[in-house]
Protein backbone atom coordinates (compact mmCIF):
# COMPACT_ATOMS: atom_id res chain seq x y z
CA UNK A 1 0.00 0.00 0.00
CA UNK A 2 1.16 3.57 -0.67
CA UNK A 3 2.64 5.67 2.07
CA UNK A 4 0.22 7.92 3.90
CA UNK A 5 -0.78 10.96 1.91
CA UNK A 6 1.15 13.43 4.05
CA UNK A 7 4.34 11.37 3.88
CA UNK A 8 4.70 10.92 0.12
CA UNK A 9 5.91 13.51 -2.34
CA UNK A 10 4.35 14.12 -5.72
CA UNK A 11 7.45 12.72 -7.39
CA UNK A 12 7.36 9.52 -5.32
CA UNK A 13 3.66 8.99 -6.00
CA UNK A 14 4.14 9.61 -9.71
CA UNK A 15 7.08 7.20 -9.88
CA UNK A 16 5.05 4.47 -8.15
CA UNK A 17 2.14 5.16 -10.49
CA UNK A 18 4.42 4.80 -13.52
CA UNK A 19 5.74 1.48 -12.16
CA UNK A 20 2.21 0.20 -11.67
CA UNK A 21 1.30 1.25 -15.19
CA UNK A 22 4.27 -0.66 -16.63
CA UNK A 23 3.33 -3.76 -14.61
CA UNK A 24 -0.27 -3.64 -15.77
CA UNK A 25 0.72 -3.05 -19.39
CA UNK A 26 3.13 -5.99 -19.32
CA UNK A 27 0.24 -8.40 -18.93
CA UNK A 28 2.29 -10.59 -16.60
CA UNK A 29 0.23 -9.96 -13.43
CA UNK A 30 -2.47 -12.31 -12.27
CA UNK A 31 -6.02 -11.01 -12.19
CA UNK A 32 -5.90 -10.51 -8.42
CA UNK A 33 -2.54 -8.75 -8.62
CA UNK A 34 -3.84 -6.57 -11.44
CA UNK A 35 -6.83 -5.53 -9.37
CA UNK A 36 -4.62 -4.72 -6.37
CA UNK A 37 -2.23 -2.74 -8.57
CA UNK A 38 -5.15 -0.84 -10.12
CA UNK A 39 -6.54 0.05 -6.68
CA UNK A 40 -3.13 1.25 -5.51
CA UNK A 41 -2.79 3.25 -8.72
CA UNK A 42 -6.13 4.97 -8.12
CA UNK A 43 -5.00 5.86 -4.58
CA UNK A 44 -1.77 7.32 -5.93
CA UNK A 45 -3.69 9.25 -8.60
CA UNK A 46 -5.79 10.86 -5.86
CA UNK A 47 -2.62 11.84 -3.99
CA UNK A 48 -1.09 13.38 -7.12
CA UNK A 49 -4.31 15.23 -7.93
CA UNK A 50 -4.56 16.58 -4.40
CA UNK A 51 -0.96 17.81 -4.42
CA UNK A 52 -1.42 19.46 -7.83
CA UNK A 53 -4.65 21.17 -6.76
CA UNK A 54 -2.91 22.53 -3.69
CA UNK A 55 -0.05 23.86 -5.81
CA UNK A 56 -2.46 25.53 -8.24
CA UNK A 57 -4.11 27.41 -5.38
CA UNK A 58 -0.72 28.82 -4.38
CA UNK A 59 0.05 30.24 -7.79
CA UNK A 60 0.59 33.96 -7.88
CA UNK A 61 1.50 36.41 -10.53
CA UNK A 62 3.08 39.84 -10.59
CA UNK A 63 0.73 42.60 -11.67
CA UNK A 64 1.89 46.05 -12.65
CA UNK A 65 -0.38 48.76 -11.24
CA UNK A 66 -1.38 51.93 -13.12
CA UNK A 67 0.95 54.00 -10.94
CA UNK A 68 3.89 51.80 -11.94
CA UNK A 69 4.07 49.87 -8.68
CA UNK A 70 4.06 46.09 -8.65
CA UNK A 71 1.84 43.80 -6.62
CA UNK A 72 1.69 40.03 -6.19
CA UNK A 73 -1.79 38.56 -6.47
CA UNK A 74 -3.30 35.10 -6.78
CA UNK A 75 -4.03 34.06 -10.33
CA UNK A 76 -7.80 34.32 -10.88
CA UNK A 77 -9.38 30.88 -11.23
CA UNK A 78 -10.59 31.55 -14.78
CA UNK A 79 -6.97 32.28 -15.81
CA UNK A 80 -5.64 29.23 -13.89
CA UNK A 81 -7.91 27.00 -15.97
CA UNK A 82 -6.32 28.41 -19.13
CA UNK A 83 -2.84 27.60 -17.79
CA UNK A 84 -3.65 23.98 -17.02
Amino acid sequence: MAKKKENISFEEALQQLEEITRSLESGELTLDDSIQAYEKGMELKKICTSILESAEKKLEYIKKQEDGSVSVEPIPEKEQDALF
